[in-house]
């Protein structure tokens, strides 16, 4: 019997640990195939709503924000660098990198979700390929247009989109609705608007998550 959930993953295009949960993810529905089927809808959430453009370096943002040293944010970063290697993802950040608007990526995937199957997820992945093994500017409409043709999605509808401003609205207020339901962190996932992971875990603990919500679902008939 397969268990169909719906899955709402909360997460922001600069976040580190939103690749590792959404890999580690979609690794443990590769090891419950049959037993679990999903529908992921990824969700906008900016961890920095008022960086301006251009964005700022990241360890100076780091110490600011988190009062994080230098070593500390160094051992934080090669923590994160090898989960995302075991996840078959190049983490190439550093110290000298840059940290962006990501206002204008979630109208992107916004609009992308209704482009058919598989296109929003194809730009998530394209978004963090860019931002975090390429060093690319999420919130830069020229490098937002071209993410979409290799998500093969229209580059040109894309461009329309990102120049008239639309589903600014939508996307604040999705951002909202989630800050109002007490989401503080990201990513946070939320399966059938019932039980909540909040964190970038590894494919194990989600696969037990998994299959003890498919073993339920078996009792229950």
């Amino acid at each position: 019997m397969t268990r169909r959930i719906t899955v709402d993953f909360i997460s922001d295009v600069s976040c580190p640990w939103c690749v590792i949960g959404l890999l580690g993810f979609q690794e443990a529905l590769r090891r419950v195939d049959g037993l679990i089927e999903a529908e992921i809808r990824f969700q906008p959430f900016e961890l920095n709503p008022d960086m301006p453009p251009g964005g700022e370096n990241i360890r100076e943002h780091i110490a600011r924000k988190y009062g994080a040293d230098r070593a500390r944010s160094s051992a934080t970063r090669d923590a994160i660098r090898a989960s995302a290697e075991a996840l078959g993802f190049t983490m190439a950040t550093g110290e000298e990198s840059r940290i962006y608007n990501t206002f204008d990526a979630h109208r992107l995937l916004h609009w992308a979700a209704g482009q058919g199957a598989g296109r929003q997820a194809a730009l998530k992945r394209a978004l963090f390929e860019a931002y975090f093994s390429r060093g690319l500017d999420p919130g830069d409409p020229a490098v937002l247009t071209g993410l979409a043709a290799e998500a093969d999605l229209d580059p040109a509808a894309a461009a329309e989109v990102l120049a008239s401003g639309r589903y600014a609205a939508d996307v604040r207020a999705a951002q909202a609705r989630w800050r109002e339901e007490g989401i503080a962190s990201v990513p946070t996932l939320i399966i059938d608007d019932q039980y909540v992971i909040t964190g970038g875990h590894p494919p194990d603990a989600f696969e037990r998550a998994l299959r003890k919500m498919a073993a339920e679902a078996e009792r229950a008939g």
